[in-house]
C-alpha cells in the first residue's frame, strides 16, 4: 500500500484501519443528508425524471435550489482534487462537523503536508459547547504537484478523539 510502489494505493485504503469499538464513539461526524445528494445529482445534469428513478420519491431539481457541482463539494471527511499537470492549485474546501463526543471539547487541527503544497485550516481550533453542535471550517490547498498523486491528512484532535481526513491531490491527463 505504498504510493512509492503503487501511486494508486492512496485510493485503496481510505482513512485507515477500521476499529469497530472506536467507530461507536467517533468524536466528530460529517453529516450528509439525502437532500445534499439530490443537489449533487441536479448539479450533474439530472432531470426530474431521472432523479425520481434514483430517489423513489417526488424529488425535483428547482432553479431556486443550491446545486452541488462536484463530489468534492459534498460534506465528506475526505478531500480529493484532480488537477492538470503543472496547474497552480488554489482550492478551498468547506466542511461542517457535528460533535458527538464530549459536550465541552476543543479540537485542534494537525496537518501533514507534502513538499510543494501549502495546506491551511481556518479556523484551526473548533470549540464545542454541546453534543450535536455543528461547526464549519475551510481547508485551503495551494501549490503544484508533479507526481501522479500526493497525499496529506488533517487530524482533528481533542486529546481523546482523533478524527482523520485523508487529502489526495492527483493529476488528470
Amino acid at each position: 500500500m505504498s504510493t512509492n510502489l503503487n501511486p494508486e494505493a492512496e485510493f485503496a485504503y481510505g482513512t485507515g484501519q477500521i476499529n469497530p469499538v472506536k467507530a461507536l464513539s467517533p468524536g466528530l461526524i460529517y453529516d450528509v443528508e439525502e437532500n445534499d445528494y439530490v443537489k449533487f445529482l441536479c448539479g450533474q445534469g439530472y432531470d426530474t425524471k431521472r432523479l425520481r428513478i434514483i430517489t423513489g420519491d417526488k424529488s425535483s431539481c428547482s432553479s431556486s435550489d443550491e446545486i452541488i457541482g462536484s463530489a468534492r463539494d459534498l460534506n465528506y471527511p475526505a478531500f480529493a482534487l484532480s488537477v492538470s499537470p503543472s496547474e497552480s492549485i488554489n482550492h478551498v474546501f468547506s466542511r461542517t462537523v457535528t460533535n458527538v463526543g464530549s459536550s465541552n471539547s476543543t479540537y485542534k487541527a494537525n496537518l501533514t503536508t507534502p513538499d510543494g503544497l501549502k495546506i491551511t485550516v481556518k479556523p484551526s481550533i473548533l470549540s464545542f459547547n454541546s453534543v450535536r453542535q455543528k461547526l464549519s471550517y475551510e481547508l485551503k490547498v495551494l501549490g503544484t504537484v508533479d507526481t501522479f498523486v500526493v497525499s496529506a491528512s488533517l487530524v482533528w484532535d481533542d486529546g481523546t478523539f482523533q478524527v482523520r481526513s485523508p487529502i489526495a491531490i492527483y493529476l488528470e491527463y
